[in-house]
């Protein structure tokens, strides 16, 4: 019994492990709308952060990806082929400047285009 008990523990560990990365997508989607509703009413994002709607969606979310989306990503698709399964960000038109990620050649802190 207890030899079994610890082969589901270390099973599990190594499949909900695996689940720490991957695409991302519900916590990423809540991302991209939280930008999409910035741009559109700066003051509106704001309150549902106090409030604290967003914040919890974003916990939600990754609850849900790390149980569900990134263990269906990584189990039935990435592990198999070795190549990462991508998530493609909304792309929002800016209304008033843009920041670009850090992660660009040109992406520069704190600078608004």
């Amino acid at each position: 019994m207890k030899r079994t008990l610890c082969t589901l523990a270390v099973g599990m560990t190594l499949f909900l492990g695996a689940c720490a990365a991957g695409p991302h997508q519900l916590s990423r989607s809540v991302d991209d709308y939280d930008q999409k509703l910035y741009i559109q009413n700066p003051w509106l994002d704001g309150i549902l952060y106090v409030i604290p709607v967003i914040p919890l969606a974003k916990y939600i979310a990754a609850i849900g990806d790390f149980l569900i989306t990134d263990a269906y990503a990584f189990w039935f698709k990435d592990a198999w082929d070795m190549k990462g399964t991508a998530f493609t960000h909304f792309n929002p038109t800016p209304t008033d400047g843009s920041m670009s990620s850090l992660l660009l050649d040109d992406g520069k802190w704190l600078e608004i285009k």
